[in-house]
Formats: C-alpha cells, structure tokens, sequence
C-alpha cells in the first residue's frame, strides 16, 4: 500500500446534513489511512432534493439522488462520489465503480414515536409516517390497523414532525439517525423478523471512475469485505427479482469467516403492498451473487412474482 501515489481528491456531496456528515465520515477514515492526503467537497443539489414533498417512485425512483453526482464523475469535476448505499440503482451506472463499501452502521429500522410508544403499543389505527412500501408492507403485516401516512424530507425534518405530533410515530434507518447524532429519539429498534431492512442499508458506497485506477488503489483501503458480500448478496437478490424502490422487497445477509471461508447468510423478503402476504426465504452459501439469485428464485417460486407486478 505504500507504493500508491497520495493526492488531493474531490468529494461530491448532497447539501442534507446526513449527506454532509457521511461524506465527512469518509474523509476521516481516508486522511486516517492516507495522513498526507488533502480532501475538498462539491455540493450538488439532485432531482430527490428538489422534490422532497413527494414519494420516491413518483419522482424517479432511487437515481434522482445520484445522477448529478455521477455526471460530475464522469465530467472529472470530482474524484469521488458518496452515498447511502440504500439510495443506489441496483445495475451499475455506466463507467463508474464501487471503490468502496465501507463498514456496515447499524442496519435497522427504529420507531420513533413522541409518546414514546413502541410498535405494540400504538394505539388502534394511530398515524405512522413512511414513504417506504417496503416499511409499509411490513407495519401492516404487523399491525393492519395502522394509518399510513406519507413522510418525505431529511432526517431530522422529519423528527421534527413526530415531535410536533404531525405523527403518532415514524420509521427511519437507524443509520441515518445514529450518524446525525440524534438517537435519543429512538423508542425502538424494530427487530429484522418485523422489518427486514433495504438492501444495502446502513453502509456507505464510494463511487469513483472505473478507469480511474489510483483512486481506486486509495479506496482499497478502507473497503470492508465482509459488509461488501453481504451488500452483494442483497443487490443480487433484489436484481434477480427486477424489484427496485417502487416494490415492498427487503434483504438483510451478514458474512463471516468460518473455516478460512467467508460464508454468507441471507433472509430475503417479498411482501404485498397491504401486508397480507409476506414471502421470505433464508439461505447461506460461499458465493453472495449465487447466494442472491438463489434466494430470489426460491421466492418467485413461491408466488413473488404476483406480488411484484
């Protein structure tokens, strides 16, 4: 590693706070791997930030949060690109690569609720924030009495609005909330057999130019293999399934190394969008691409594809 040329490098940002405090996240953690190495930001404001009074799917689904900063890459004005990794399009965007997944933050969705009521607790019919039919499926599989209500804006608007009692309570990524410091709210972490999260949530991606290989040699060093297989593995399963933000398709997967071999653990889930039926198939395996698509064709076969269209 010490053969690889340090230099400045540009990072591409959103303007949210939760943007802002990841892209510095990952600036630490390369000035601690490169100490000689100079970083600077450029804030792009995307089509998602724009539009954050509407659903996801209505607007254009996960790449309205991307695309500027991808053409930024491509063009060279910036070096590096950083994202949840939730919030990227599951095929890869055209001449660019993951330079690095980095360790995996807490992975779960939280309730967050003024009352401090847990999931259990909530009143009959009460008023629950989500934009995620992902999230949706699964709260209505678990309590179809809920009133779902849409909730769009940054981290901590949208805790704003459960304090002012807008809301009976929200779901977030607890990664989100634990990044911006403001886990204090968390009532509780929803267990994954109540709500298995996105795939890939919780980790960060850095994208950076495929053609760019210094920079990539850079990011090595803070790529975490294990949360990279199990990301893997996720995004496979969602791929095969052709699912994408505007369906109810969740993944979580872990890996471990047993016997020198990384093997990888993964539960999928497909569910209809009122929550009546919930398909979710688990499995382990050596190869996480293999391991996805197996998964994903265990759960076609048992009826997601019905679900899905």
């Amino acid at each position: 590693m010490e053969t690889v040329a340090v230099r400045s490098l540009t990072l591409g940002t959103r303007p949210s706070p939760l943007a802002r405090q990841q892209t510095g996240h990952i600036i630490r953690r390369l000035r601690a791997a490169w100490p000689d190495m100079e970083c600077r930001t450029l804030t792009f404001v995307t089509q998602g930030d724009k539009a954050l009074d509407r659903p996801l799917p209505e607007i254009g689904g996960k790449g309205v949060f991307t695309e500027a900063l991808e053409n930024a890459l491509r063009a060279g004005e910036i070096d590096l690109a950083v994202h949840s990794l939730k919030d990227l399009p599951i095929d890869d965007a055209p001449g660019l690569t993951l330079g690095a997944i980095c360790a995996r933050e807490d992975a779960r969705d939280v309730l967050i609720a003024r009352e401090r009521w847990i999931l259990s607790a909530l009143p009959p019919g009460a008023r629950v924030g989500t934009c995620s039919l992902r999230r949706a499926a699964q709260l209505l599989a678990t309590r179809p009495d809920l009133t779902l209500l849409p909730l769009r804006g940054n981290v901590d608007t949208r805790i704003r609005k459960a304090m002012k009692g807008d809301y009976d309570a929200i779901v977030l990524a607890a990664a989100g909330v634990l990044r911006l410091g403001l886990g204090e709210h968390i009532v509780e972490y929803l267990p994954f057999s109540v709500m298995l999260p996105a795939p890939g949530q919780g980790a960060l991606a850095v994208q950076c130019r495929a053609d760019d290989s210094a920079t990539c040699e850079l990011l090595a060093a803070i790529d975490d293999s294990a949360t990279r297989n199990a990301i893997t593995a996720e995004r496979a399963f969602l791929k095969s399934l052709g699912g994408g933000c505007s369906t109810p398709v969740a993944a979580y997967a872990t890996s471990a190394i047993h016997n020198q071999t990384s093997k990888i653990e993964l539960t999928g889930l497909v569910a209809s969008t009122d929550g009546r039926r919930v398909i979710r198939v688990s499995g382990e395996g050596l190869d996480p691409t293999t391991l996805g698509v197996e998964l994903a064709q265990q759960a076609l076969a048992q009826g997601a594809g019905d679900l899905l269209g």
